[in-house]
């Protein structure tokens, strides 16, 4: 039976809809040496934070193909292991955007109106008004740093509230910008300019101690800082010198290098104009429902062979992608089958021709989609869209890709898959239908138009009368009933192509008769 671990605590909403596929052991705070020891029996691993995936944990999870993380960082999830182990890793990208881009802007007023500080000195029978004099958002100029979703968001509120916005980030056009109303610029020149920064950047080795003590020397003085990104993007030795010794207006921060934020920890000897909160970006309960159901929905598509949407160690594919190309995909990965049996498993080199429209999606998950049908039909259950790319290379095929924008053969553009191996050369063209539905339309040049069904065969001969009457006769004496049959064919009485969809499989003796019948130059069972 499937089995699924759910190794932190999730929303039971995530726990109901993984119980719709899969046994689900709840089993939190495990340590490591004994999660080592029961991973082998799971099929998927479901976690948050707390589980630390580490590669030793991931070698020993002989059946594990997908591990979910409910959140949207994976820095708990030894990515390259589980890519090399064919494991998928998926995330929440979107599950808590809106919590921790109001957690941001939270921050951001609280830190201007003094609010916690405030807070303990009524509660402690104070009455400072003077003392907490704060200031106003309204026309005040805020730098975001990365204008991911969570960034943007916080651009398009901040944005609502008066605010002058500026934004870092290389891998946005000026046109997008644009379209944000937001001004993009160079990150001395931004921090140099703003009265909030407001930081939205993953932790990478480019990104660590990003914002050091020379780069907090170059903001106003009354300039604060907000960061619920990630910790470790800024020093926060140099920070807490900046915030106490007047060089910045204050800070306030969700996230930290090392959390629990350590005892010792140089900010929490800041008295005042600093704001810590213990990583609650993610904090709502709207958001924690959002992102167990997200992953769950992933990991019970993938048990039943279908694509995870967010998976993090697939090029290419984010949700957007996935949601335009999923009929896509379905049809590369059928062609990349198809070709595979009609080659007998044997190709050197596959090319991937992108015709008409299909040349403008994205070719490259196109392309891993073509390459793990091809391989399933040798690989099993074993090849993934995560390492069908690594696979193929290590088999020395080789991927050639070709974008066609001139070819009008369908309205909606077709994709072309030509194998070379030693078998011989293969071509095979598909469609995706304005219904959705996929067709074969060409096989070796031969034109057709036929649905992919679970048997098929597919028999070149010659054009001549009598051989589909030969044929039928021979599959009905094997009680193998026919769905459907057509003839693609250029010529009269010249070579064919004959497609045949059956309601049973053919054994072994029957294919080596039917190659037998006169006109059969050579016939393949094809099963989707």
């Amino acid at each position: 039976m499937t089995k699924v671990l759910v190794s932190d605590p999730i929303d039971q909403a995530g726990i109901d809809i993984l119980s719709q596929v899969a046994q689900v052991d709840v089993r939190t705070g495990l340590p490591p040496a004994e999660l080592k020891s029961i991973i082998g029996e799971y099929d998927a691993l479901m976690i948050r934070s707390g589980t630390q995936v580490t590669a030793e944990i991931i070698e020993a999870a002989d059946k594990l193909r997908i591990i979910g993380r409910a959140g949207v960082g994976v820095d708990n999830v030894d990515v390259p292991a589980a890519t090399k182990r064919g494991v998928i890793v998926v995330n929440s990208p979107e599950g808590n955007t809106i919590a921790a881009a109001e957690h941001a802007l939270a921050l951001m007023l609280a830190l201007s109106r003094h609010v916690p500080h405030a807070h303990a000195s009524t509660m402690a029978g104070g009455w400072d008004r003077k003392k907490y004099v704060g200031n106003e958002l309204y026309k005040k100029k805020l730098g975001v740093v990365g204008l991911g979703k969570i960034g943007s968001h916080v651009a398009r509120v901040a944005k609502a509230m008066g605010m002058d916005v500026m934004a870092y980030d290389p891998f946005v056009s000026a046109e997008r910008a644009q379209q944000m109303q937001v001004r993009l610029m160079q990150l001395p020149a931004l921090f140099a300019e703003a009265d909030y920064v407001s930081l939205h950047l993953p932790r990478t080795p480019e990104t660590e101690n990003l914002v050091n003590a020379e780069l907090l020397k170059t903001m106003k003085t009354t300039a604060r800082i907000v960061n619920c990104a990630r910790g470790g993007i800024i020093d926060e030795a140099a920070l807490a010198h900046a915030v106490r010794d007047g060089v910045i207006g204050g800070a306030a921060l969700d996230v930290y290098a090392k959390e629990p934020l350590e005892a010792d920890s140089a900010l929490r000897s800041v008295p005042e104009r600093l704001i810590l909160t213990p990583h609650l970006g993610a904090s709502t309960e709207e958001a924690q429902e959002n992102v167990a159901i997200d992953v769950a929905e992933q990991i019970r598509d993938v048990l039943l062979g279908l694509p995870a949407r967010s998976a993090v160690n697939i090029p290419g594919l984010t949700p957007e992608v996935m949601e335009q190309l999923k009929p896509h995909l379905q049809l590369a990965e059928t062609l990349g089958q198809l070709i595979s049996q009609l080659a007998g498993g044997s190709v050197e080199q596959l090319e991937v021709r992108l015709q008409g429209e299909f040349a403008n999606h994205p070719a490259q998950p196109l392309v891993i989609a073509a390459l793990k049908g091809l391989l399933s039909t040798a690989l099993g259950d074993s090849i993934n869209y995560v390492n069908a790319g690594l696979e193929a290379k290590a088999r020395g095929i080789h991927v050639l890709e070709v974008k066609d924008e001139a070819s009008r053969d369908f309205a909606g553009g077709s994709l072309q898959l030509s194998s070379k191996g030693a078998n011989g050369s293969h071509s095979v063209t598909g469609a995706v239908f304005a219904d959705g539905e996929l067709r074969i339309t060409t096989i070796d040049e031969f034109p057709v138009n036929v649905a992919p069904s679970r048997h098929m065969l597919i028999a070149r001969h010659r054009d001549m009368p009598g051989i589909i009457g030969h044929l039928g006769s021979v599959l009905g004496e094997q009680n193998i009933n026919i769905a459907s049959m057509q003839v693609g064919r250029r010529i009269v009485r010249g070579d064919a192509v004959m497609v045949v969809s059956l309601d049973d499989p053919i054994p072994a003796s029957l294919l080596a008769a039917i190659n037998g019948i006169n006109g059969i130059q050579q016939a393949h069972t094809v099963t989707f």
